[in-house]
């Protein structure tokens, strides 16, 4: 049997997956990653009234990436918790990194794309979660003062000029 010695600066805690002591990556820029889902038929697409901060703001379903899921996991988990549907992306529209600085965080966002057949009404099982509602553009557009970030009409827009990025690019170990 061989026994492995590692010596650490005291500030270290983290371990890597094999029970061995890590620093690698403590003191790295860490962006929030999201997931958001553009879910459209027929010209519309179906939004989700929430609440942030005291204020009603309209978004595609979204939400963070979960320890230990895939982007497409997260995708399909957000858009049952916020609307009620299980639904599975065709493709991806495009990737966002973006900054709040009112909120002094970084976002990575992988924007998602769901084309339905038909109309579907759900019923969202988030409690943050006010309402959904099927928007044209131009809807989307009138709202632009209640949505949640730029990159909700963004993401329509970059849908709507064609953006298309295969499933298959998404590329995961676990």
């Amino acid at each position: 049997m061989i026994t492995v010695h590692i010596k650490l600066s005291s500030n270290s805690n983290s371990t890597l997956d094999h029970g061995l002591p890590s620093e690698h990556g403590q003191n790295q820029f860490k962006p929030n990653t999201t997931v958001a889902a553009v879910i459209h038929h027929n010209g519309k697409f179906l939004f989700v009234e929430e609440k942030e901060k005291n204020r009603i703001v309209f978004n595609q379903p979204a939400g963070h990436l979960e320890k230990n899921e895939s982007l497409i996991a997260a995708i399909q988990r957000e858009v049952l918790e916020e609307t009620g549907l299980t639904l599975t992306p065709n493709f991806l529209c495009g990737i966002y990194y973006y900054h709040r600085p009112d909120l002094k965080l970084y976002f990575l966002r992988f924007c998602f794309v769901i084309e339905l057949s038909q109309f579907l009404q759900g019923k969202p099982q988030d409690e943050e979660i006010i309402d959904t509602h099927w928007f044209t553009l131009e809807q989307i557009k009138e709202h632009k003062a209640q949505l949640r970030s730029s990159m909700v009409l963004e993401c329509v827009e970059d849908y709507l000029a064609g953006n298309k990025i295969p499933l298959s690019q998404l590329k995961s170990n676990l």
